[in-house]
């Protein structure tokens, strides 16, 4: 799996250089994995964290750019520490000892090629419990089906419909239509949700989807999309916890919170297509309370 990093192509970006002699490309990763943060996490999905927490794994560098990004520490300024693709294995096996209900790979797909071979090393070392993945969306077909047998669960961002989002927002060329086709990969692999008999995923795709300020007409666009295509064999995660980081003060007309009329009316248009497979928010996720602390923790 190693020598796909000799002429990167794992992300839609294409950058075509060589990370096994440590060129950098768009986001910025070498040869080496980087980690921010290992931790179990209670504030993720409730068919995810469960009661003990899911074990996520926080990897540093980004193929995107959004200017409200709340990891903005790592996925921007490349806070972490790089590790061994062995010593990656090694956390696999301890957020398992740890009770996690998952492993929870946050941002991965930079570091397909390593998280591979970790997943072989940690799965001959009795990793048993499900992976998956978290990703930005914005993938290529082929990384994905390099992955095919060794993700469970795919948690994909959908993040934009229109283009001009993209751009403004994530400097994401063509970005719903890498991710529209990649989800439609993830869920040729992974099939329906499946769920053990304390409600926790074993396998399937849940889509999660963050609504900005003024995009109601384009949120409903992507949930046109998702129950056209998959109805509802895949869980939609609508979330309303966007809160203005990082550079969004330099874009006034998301330099706000969340209007909540607006997502009770994008909740009421669900309903209104057929959709019973979602996760919803209530109020008082518009704070940097969730934000997690990366402290190196765990790694």
């Amino acid at each position: 799996m190693m020598e796909l990093l000799v002429n990167c192509k794992l992300c839609p970006r294409n950058c075509a250089i060589n990370r096994l002699n440590n060129e950098l490309g768009f986001c910025k990763s070498g040869k080496n994995i980087k980690l921010a943060k290992v931790s179990l996490h209670a504030w993720e999905e409730p068919c995810i964290s469960g009661s003990n927490g899911s074990g996520t794994i926080f990897f540093s560098n980004c193929n995107m750019r959004c200017v409200f990004c709340q990891n903005h520490n790592i996925s921007e300024e490349g806070f972490g520490k790089e590790i061994t693709i062995e010593r990656l294995s090694e956390i696999f096996i301890e957020q398992q000892n740890r009770g996690a209900h998952n492993i929870n790979l946050v941002s991965p797909t930079h570091y397909v090629p390593q998280i591979i071979e970790a997943l072989k090393i940690a799965k001959t070392h009795g990793l048993t419990i499900p992976v998956l993945y978290n990703s930005n969306g914005y993938e290529n077909i082929e990384t994905l089906k390099a992955l095919n047998g060794y993700i469970d669960v795919y948690l994909p961002d959908l993040k934009y419909f229109n283009d001009k989002y993209a751009v403004r927002y994530s400097n994401t060329p063509n970005y719903f239509s890498y991710a529209s086709n990649s989800i439609k990969e993830m869920f040729k692999q992974v099939g329906k949700p499946e769920f053990d008999k304390n409600g926790i995923i074993k396998k399937g795709v849940i889509i999660r989807h963050l609504m900005l300020p003024g995009l109601l007409f384009d949120s409903k666009k992507i949930i046109d999309f998702i129950y056209k295509t998959f109805k509802n064999n895949v869980y939609i995660s609508i979330m309303n916890q966007y809160t203005p980081m990082f550079n969004a003060y330099k874009y006034p007309e998301i330099n706000k919170s969340l209007n909540l009329k607006h997502y009770d009316s994008l909740i009421k248009y669900c309903l209104s297509l057929g959709i019973t497979n979602a996760f919803i928010q209530g109020e008082g996720t518009c704070t940097t309370e969730f934000t997690p602390d990366f402290n190196l923790s765990g790694i």
